[in-house]
């Protein structure tokens, strides 16, 4: 159990560095495409000049990501199970899912941006509109509605609430920064999921670091308990010893 709680909590702070990383990049190296409006052939001719830089954005923040948040995910099923079942499996679907739907997205935005970068110079036209329909897929397995997300994270934080697992305050996070994910759902509140994937960093991160050091005893199954925690309940609850301390 605590070796499961161990991975879980690296594969969260994982999972933060690549949102880091990734909004790094974002502001910094594809600033030129992310801020402003760039047309069509203008968002494709960015990619052939600057294919590998790309490339890497989308391998680490997708791709990546969805790697980390499968053990991430199942550790934290087994973390809550025992307080609060229900909650945390339907929030371990969820972060499945949301693996799946990166993993899609990434895997064909990594093959479609060389297919952009290959028309670029003989076919604008069609690398532009090669980049149209990139797009349309990127956003919307990628998250740029963030429902999957935010219903995985707003499970997980109900679960840790009820089983009483977690610092109060990391959960109360998970459950804010969950309506701000909900929010893109409307086109308007999209810029919204940047909030959302801020607020990730610190739930992850924070996550990680008490997923890793936690006591491997928290929320365990009765079933699971070492011999001697055993033997010290029977020492706790006989009768000698509630005479003792009567």
């Amino acid at each position: 159990m605590h070796a499961k709680q161990k991975l879980g909590g690296v594969a969260a702070l994982i999972a933060a560095a690549t949102l880091v990383v990734g909004i790094g990049m974002f502001a910094t190296l594809l600033s030129d495409l992310t801020t402003g409006d760039p047309t069509p052939s203008e968002s494709a001719a960015f990619v052939a000049d600057h294919y590998g830089t790309m490339y890497v954005w989308n391998l680490i923040t997708m791709v990546v990501f969805a790697v980390a948040l499968v053990p991430l995910g199942l550790a934290l099923y087994h973390r809550l199970k025992a307080g609060s079942p229900a909650l945390a499996e339907t929030g371990s679907v969820f972060a499945l899912i949301w693996a799946a739907l990166l993993f899609g997205a990434g895997l064909v935005t990594l093959v479609d941006l060389g297919t952009v970068a290959g028309l670029a110079d003989s076919d604008p036209a069609g690398a532009a509109s090669a980049w149209i329909a990139l797009e349309s897929v990127e956003k919307g397995l990628g998250g740029t509605i963030e429902i999957v997300g935010g219903l995985w994270v707003l499970l997980i934080s109900l679960a840790a609430l009820r089983a009483g697992v977690f610092p109060k305050a990391l959960n109360y996070v998970g459950v804010f920064i969950s309506v701000g994910a909900f929010a893109t759902i409307a086109p308007a509140f999209e810029l919204v999921g940047v909030v959302f994937g801020l607020g990730l960093i610190v739930w992850l991160g924070w996550l990680g670091v008490v997923m890793y050091r936690g006591s491997p005893r928290e929320t365990m199954p009765p079933g699971d308990r070492s011999e001697a925690d055993a033997i010290g309940d029977r020492l706790t609850d006989s009768p000698s010893d509630r005479r003792t301390f009567a």
